[in-house]
């Protein structure tokens, strides 16, 4: 269902009282309920479906709902013995005050609405299962936009979202570019970055951060038959990429800033901070603005790097 512009959104937005900076803390209640309505469009509410359909639909919130309970350790997420699992899921996801179990249930429904709803048998939509699966991924984050939560889901995961401009401009066409098959190794590297990040664990992003700027030239250079040698890092594959006129040769003094960004920005923080052993030294956990940093200059390298490979000859 499309999001409305009602007159009280309106008012607010006139009246200054909309948020101008992303939450990251909480989840409010009334996008939580949003988020129910979003399900019961797009998995099926239980209560308005025939008989047939009542098992499917049962099945899947069943589904999701053994899932969490299995990895939170529990027999039931709320409720009381004999509730139905969409009951329970509701019930969990309107009073949890973790927010980052809140973060999982939502993850983990929307990974189901994207995947196996999008079969046409489902629910016996055919033509269009994979409208309903689009509808509700798009209004579930133009409802994390709308209160200001800076969340996004993308691709199986929810992604934390630092600019709203970056990420519009490099991160997702990033991972629109990073769908394709031949990138698939690099594309998990991508996400598995951001679902690190999500969680405070800003050093494993940096390592897959790094993981994936180098397969993505690794990529480029087997596809373009480049010779490279595999056992060297980053800094060696930058070479060859540019030596092979991946940036046209009248450009490239023009971009001796993108060549010390290819080579140093993304790798250094990776080797310095996150890489190899920490010996009896406390490691320093990478903050959480320079592991932004390296995330959106990660997008909008491998953004730069699959455009200009798509451009040569």
């Amino acid at each position: 269902m499309a999001v409305l512009d009602l007159f009280s959104k309106r008012i607010k937005r006139e009246s200054g009282d909309t948020p101008d900076v992303y939450s990251y803390d909480q989840i409010p209640q009334q996008l939580r309920v949003q988020t129910i309505h979003i399900w019961r469009d797009a998995i099926g509410n239980p209560e308005e479906i025939s008989k047939i359909n009542y098992q499917v639909i049962s099945s899947s919130y069943e589904t999701i709902a053994a899932a969490l309970r299995r990895e939170y350790g529990v027999f039931r997420l709320s409720g009381r013995p004999g509730d139905s699992a969409i009951r329970e899921l509701e019930g969990f996801l309107v009073s949890e005050e973790d927010i980052l179990k809140v973060l999982d249930v939502i993850e983990l429904s929307f990974r189901y609405i994207d995947r196996a709803t999008r079969a046409g048998g489902y629910l016996q939509r055919y033509e269009r299962a994979g409208e309903i699966a689009d509808d509700a991924i798009s209004e579930l984050n133009a409802r994390f936009k709308e209160h200001g939560i800076g969340y996004f889901y993308s691709d199986g995961i929810i992604i934390r979202v630092d600019s709203e401009l970056i990420h519009k401009e490099a991160v997702i066409p990033a991972l629109v570019v990073l769908r394709n098959r031949q990138y698939q190794s690099a594309e998990q590297e991508f996400l598995s970055a951001h679902e690190h990040y999500r969680t405070g664990k800003n050093a494993q992003a940096l390592v897959d951060c790094y993981k994936a700027f180098e397969s993505v030239m690794k990529i480029i250079c087997t596809k373009r038959s480049w010779q490279f040698d595999k056992t060297k890092a980053a800094a060696h594959l930058v070479d060859v990429c540019l030596s092979n006129g991946l940036i046209a040769t009248f450009w490239q003094n023009h971009f001796t800033g993108l060549r010390q960004i290819l080579e140093s920005a993304i790798p250094t923080p990776r080797n310095k901070i996150a890489g190899h052993g920490a010996g009896a030294v406390t490691p320093v956990e990478p903050s959480a603005e320079l592991t932004a940093y390296v995330l959106h200059m990660t997008a909008a390298t491998i953004l730069f790097l699959t455009e200009a490979e798509a451009n040569l000859p």
